[in-house]
């Protein structure tokens, strides 16, 4: 277990290379549905998730002014036996089509740009059509933004590093209901497949984008 304990990643050469942005840019806002961003719901209010979406809504508007893809998603089940066994009590009971809180956030969610998906696992990728749709628009890095990290962020970051593309997060557009699994789940995904970066960073690296394809 000594050997074990004392393991330090960096020496072993994890986090050496960075991703690096691509040319074409696209965003995924993941489950920032009213379920988690009203207080009145069980997992809806933490601090982190809606600070989350406040950066995510700031770096949304700039991207839509920049016609870069955005495809938000929210996650629910027509009842109980449609879904995974899940854990947590409040999306078995809430999780469900035609519920309020599958509602998106509005604050985050424009119809006139968006694409917009129901997803039924951890991840925005799981049989959903945004791979396609993001082939077609000829993305090749993309922005993971959402909660909560240390589950449907992790698990779509994963997915968006094995289809291939550059994956970079912003600190401060994802969140969670605790501080050290947002962090830890941060500092481990940028080991591996990701780059984080903050909101401020996408959002020039969006404007610098956008004035090469203007």
């Amino acid at each position: 277990m000594t050997a074990f304990a004392n393991a330090d990643y960096a020496g072993r050469s994890y986090g050496e290379i960075p991703v690096g942005y691509g040319q074409r840019p696209g965003i995924v806002v993941i489950d920032f549905q009213k379920a988690f961003t009203e207080d009145r719901y069980p997992l809806g209010g933490a601090p982190l998730i809606m600070r989350g979406l406040e950066n995510t809504a700031r770096l949304l508007g700039v991207a839509r002014r920049n016609n870069i893809p955005v495809a938000s998603c929210y996650t629910a089940y027509k009842d109980e036996a449609d879904m995974p066994y899940w854990k947590i009590s409040a999306v078995r009971e809430q999780f469900r089509h035609e519920h309020p809180g599958s509602e998106l956030d509005p604050s985050i969610y424009d119809p006139d740009h968006d694409v917009k998906v129901c997803k039924t696992g951890p991840s925005i990728f799981f049989q959903t059509p945004v791979v396609p749709f993001f082939i077609r628009q000829r993305v090749d890095t993309v922005i993971v933004t959402g909660c909560t990290t240390s589950g449907c962020i992790r698990a779509s970051s994963i997915d968006s590093f094995q289809y291939g593309f550059r994956t970079i997060v912003p600190e401060d557009c994802v969140g969670d209901h605790e501080e050290q699994p947002h962090l830890d789940n941060l500092r481990d995904i940028s080991r591996r497949y990701v780059d984080q970066t903050t909101s401020d960073e996408v959002i020039d690296y969006i404007e610098r984008v956008g004035r090469l394809n203007a």
